[in-house]
């Protein structure tokens, strides 16, 4: 999807202002665009607490935080400790990407991002994980309707954020942009099995 064709969307409700979780800002790009471009004001959340080691979570949130700054859209910090990640992930150290692991983590972050959501006063959210083709969109919509029934008031936008040229969209604003692209999810345990983040320590 080139920047002429645009895609035309429209959030649950017809709510004009959603929540957006957030993970990294080469993730958010076409996605921020799609949703200005249908007048759809995005607040960003970032909290993803599985990031590791500590320089790739501050590396990842400077930088769409900065993007948020250059956009004027209003950036949320949801900075905290990785305990209670830890707490919900570790028993799955040895699973599979997409296994029992990712579904605790995407379970966790997207219910502080409902709960973020009814803070903030709106009705609607939704997360960037959507658009990852390394993730499973079966174990996002669980997850955000898990959080949505947890947190009460707020609904999840379960919309596939990698469809209908919008994954074309983000490799193009990423080329265009030099963002850093980040070679994997952000855990430790998809760190050990990325085999592009392996390739890159060994050169």
């Amino acid at each position: 999807m080139s920047q002429d064709k645009k895609l035309t969307i429209e959030a649950p409700l017809g709510e004009s202002k959603i929540l957006l979780h957030a993970c990294c800002a080469p993730c958010s790009l076409a996605i921020l665009e799609c949703l200005m471009q249908n007048k759809i004001e995005p607040f960003v959340y970032f909290f993803n607490p599985n990031i590791f080691p500590k320089s790739e979570y501050e590396h990842r949130k400077d930088e769409l935080a900065r993007h948020c700054d250059a956009l004027k859209i209003p950036f949320f910090d949801g900075d905290s400790d990785r305990s209670e990640w830890e707490a919900a992930t570790s028993a799955f150290g040895d699973e599979p990407e997409r296994g029992a692991r990712c579904l605790e983590c995407f379970k966790l972050r997207l219910l502080k991002s409902a709960e973020k959501t009814r803070e903030l006063g709106l009705k609607i959210f939704t997360t960037t994980l959507a658009s990852s083709r390394w993730k499973s969109f079966g174990q996002i919509c669980i997850s955000g309707k898990f959080a949505e029934s947890k947190a009460g008031g707020v609904k999840f936008w379960d919309f596939n954020w990698k469809k209908y040229g919008l994954s074309e969209r983000r490799s193009e604003l990423l080329k265009s942009g030099n963002f850093y692209n980040q070679l994997y999810c952000g855990c430790e345990y998809s760190m050990k099995t990325s085999p592009a983040f392996q390739k890159s320590r060994e050169k």
